[in-house]
């Protein structure tokens, strides 16, 4: 009986140091996970339609923080520019520094001669509403359009300005990753430019969201999991106790 009781009284501490670990690591990944995501994220809300169907009005975006640098042709940046209103903005970006852009051929879009297969544009829309003359887009800077080409204030709209209608990278906040509202998820990536050179990967969202439900499931687990295997261990104590009872 003193050693069944021993044992139990083992293992009822052995959950509850098991229980204690597992809640202290959740919260460590969890609100890790949390301080990770405001880091590396910057939440927005997108006022206009300008990059239907992708982006629609209303929707909110996560955009991962990055240097202007590391922008590539099909991203969807978050950018300020002073002769745009300085405000931020959302557009794709679809030539950078050294390309020549044009629209259209074949009711194509094309950088550098190359057509390029648009698949985030409207079903039956057409690449432009009217035509892009042939642009070059000056060293360290980009062309940018939005989805919705009929109705979207973008590089067209400045063809007049300095750069050609284009902006500078330092211009440049913050890359869109995904639609968190509602949720869409994350952003198709623009295949269509690869003919060209790399695209942009993903940021770590979904990294960053793996080990924030595995923070919350360590901490309920482990907070279930002591009450439960505190009760198992004074069952198991009690029982002999009861068939002697039962016996005598």
């Amino acid at each position: 009986m003193s050693q069944s009781r021993r044992t139990d009284e083992g293992q009822g501490r052995l959950g509850s140091v098991l229980s204690g670990l597992a809640v202290a690591l959740g919260c460590v990944l969890f609100l890790g996970g949390f301080a990770w995501g405001a880091v590396v994220y910057q939440p927005y809300t997108v006022p206009t339609a300008s990059m239907s169907p992708t982006i629609a009005a209303g929707d909110r975006i996560l955009a991962e923080r990055i240097d202007g640098s590391e922008v590539q042709r099909g991203d969807v940046v978050v950018f300020k520019q002073a002769s745009w209103g300085n405000v931020p903005m959302v557009k794709r970006v679809v030539a950078v520094g050294g390309d020549t852009v044009a629209c259209c051929t074949d009711g194509k879009l094309t950088v550098n001669g190359k057509q390029i297969d648009e698949s985030y544009l409207a079903k039956g829309s057409e690449a432009r509403a009217s035509k892009i003359p042939t642009v070059t887009v000056p060293e360290g800077r980009l062309f940018l359009l939005g989805d919705e080409r009929s109705g979207s204030l973008d590089s067209t709209a400045h063809l007049t300005e300095a750069g050609n209608g284009s902006v500078p990278r330092g211009s440049v906040d913050a890359r869109v990753d995904a639609v968190v509202w509602p949720m869409n998820g994350i952003l198709d990536r623009a295949t269509g430019f690869e003919t060209l050179g790399g695209i942009s990967q993903p940021g770590p969202l979904r990294l960053v969201l793996a080990v924030i439900v595995a923070g919350a499931a360590l901490v309920l687990g482990g907070a279930a999991y002591g009450p439960i295997a505190k009760r198992a261990a004074r069952r198991r104590s009690g029982t002999p106790a009861k068939e002697r009872a039962l016996a005598g």
